[in-house]
């Protein structure tokens, strides 16, 4: 069962906190009306999903690239995107309501998805799964070496499918964050400015076993790949 939790999901992006101390004034750009967040949806949809399809039908051609683009409309799931697939390995993105409405501009979006779309052609959910299944392996075996009970090998099972599923998972972001870049570019969008989105992220910092990289290593590689793409910063 813990193995296949894993499996079913890849990456958030790291969640704006819902409380906490108000931002300076002028700090930043305000949110954009509803109605016009809610277009931003629907044409970043259209433009960034056959470019990443496209992408993906090239690179990983033995994979199923017909994404499906969702929105979470339970205001419980907060500021969140996140990319899995189904159980026919079809790559689902999906979107919830507070995103949609954080982000600032339409290259914000367009960033988040491009990011959960680089996902699945990198291939972070098997590589995520067989490192998972590999750490629940070694310590179950360690805890049964060590004389541990039934409750004790299933707890070291569990605690090893965590420790191996985190285990590449800030190279899978940083992956993620510099192929997104140029499908947002090849969609017509300004990913650097996208990546703005970031500066009002809480910054995970260097935390151990940490999902996220830190904001600004991330920034960085945006700029980074941007410039390799012929993007001007």
């Amino acid at each position: 069962m813990i193995l296949a939790l894993f499996g079913m999901t890849a990456c958030t992006v790291a969640p704006v906190p819902q409380t906490g101390p108000a931002p300076a004034a002028g700090a930043e750009t305000p949110r954009l009306p509803a109605a016009t967040a809610v277009a931003n949806f629907h044409e970043v949809t259209a433009r960034i999903e056959p470019v990443a399809e496209r992408l993906c039908r090239r690179e990983t051609p033995h994979q199923n690239c017909d994404y499906m683009i969702r929105v979470e409309r339970d205001p419980r799931a907060g500021v969140n995107a996140f990319q899995t697939v189904d159980r026919h390995g079809r790559p689902q993105i999906i979107f919830s309501l507070g995103l949609i409405a954080e982000a600032r501009n339409i290259d914000e979006l367009a960033f988040v998805m491009g990011h959960e779309a680089a996902h699945h052609i990198e291939e972070h959910i098997p590589e995520q799964l067989a490192s998972a299944r590999e750490g629940a392996i070694v310590f179950g075996v360690l805890a049964q070496i060590n004389g541990a009970d039934q409750a004790g090998i299933r707890q070291a099972v569990e605690f090893g499918a965590a420790i191996g599923a985190q285990r590449f998972s800030q190279n899978h972001e940083l992956e993620a964050d510099a192929l997104g870049t140029l499908i947002a570019i090849d969609a017509g969008f300004d990913p650097v400015r996208g990546a703005a989105f970031f500066d009002r992220l809480p910054d995970p910092g260097n935390q151990f076993l940490g999902s996220h990289p830190p904001n600004a290593a991330r920034q960085a590689v945006v700029r980074e790949a941007a410039a390799r793409f012929g993007h001007p910063n």
